[in-house]
């Protein structure tokens, strides 16, 4: 299991985070972070967060930590691709996810859980467009289980101003507000009913988003109500319009995949 003294021996991680935090001080982040007591001290668990920015695993990473935790997020094998991201993702032992080979990526994770880590997980897979919290599958929920670990949701609000899908970047943006809400344990075990404990992972989710929305500092500008849920009277899509987005992207990139393997052929 990870102690502070080994949090302190990590070469990479601690600076990141050091920096990370440099940064939002800087741009006068206004923090807002609840239950970040039911992050365990010791021993693994499972972080299972909403994901509406590309900056989430920098947020959902910060709940643990006030408990001197560090998490290692699942995260797509293309990040580690990069040329600048990915030695990062690697030396901060992050977990890539390979979706033409998901049982190493599992075992990969599993193995994390039984040394004592605490395991990131977004569940949703890719970012919610329409800011709610979408369908989830049940793996966090079997991890959890066959490593003997509670489960832990997480509420993230406000990194989608930031950078978000289909939104240009604006990092440096100051004075926005983020909301982190940590949510109380689950402690699913062998005989549960798995996809009864992820609909109620998938509502607790769902509880804790909205709270943290419904609270939020901030109310959008005329021209920035792009960010603000449907449901709260802003534009972002709606969960259908949303669904149908994600289709029509998927599509396109396997019709774009199709025609390179052609052409390459």
């Amino acid at each position: 299991m990870l102690k502070y003294g080994a949090y302190m021996r990590e070469l990479v991680y601690p600076p990141v985070i050091k920096t990370a935090v440099g940064v939002f001080k800087a741009l006068n982040i206004k923090f807002r972070l609840e239950g970040t007591d039911r992050i365990p001290g010791t021993g693994g668990a499972v972080l299972v967060s909403n994901h509406v920015s590309y900056l989430d695993f920098i947020f959902a990473g910060l709940a643990a930590h006030p408990a001197r935790r560090l998490v290692r997020f699942m995260a797509k094998k293309e990040i580690f691709d990069n040329r600048v991201a990915g030695p990062l993702m690697r030396g901060m032992h992050h977990i890539p996810v390979d979706r033409n080979a998901g049982a190493s990526s599992y075992a990969a994770a599993l193995k994390a859980l039984k040394s004592g880590e605490i395991v990131g997980v977004f569940a949703e897979a890719t970012i919610s467009r329409s800011f709610t919290v979408k369908e989830i599958k049940s793996g966090a929920v079997r991890m959890a289980v066959a490593a003997k670990v509670p489960l832990i949701p997480v509420a993230l609000w406000g990194p989608q101003r930031m950078w978000t899908k289909g939104r240009k970047r604006r990092l440096f943006q100051r004075n926005i507000p983020v909301t982190i809400l940590v949510g109380e344990p689950m402690y699913p075990k062998r005989g549960d009913d798995y996809d009864a404990v992820t609909e109620e992972l998938h509502r607790r989710m769902s509880e804790l988003l909205e709270k943290a929305q419904r609270e939020y500092p901030d109310v959008p500008r005329s021209d920035e109500t792009w960010w603000q849920p449907a449901y709260l009277g802003g534009t972002a899509p709606t969960p259908e319009e949303a669904e149908k987005l994600d289709l029509e992207e998927a599509e396109a990139r396997k019709a774009a995949r199709d025609a390179e393997e052609s052409g390459g052929s």
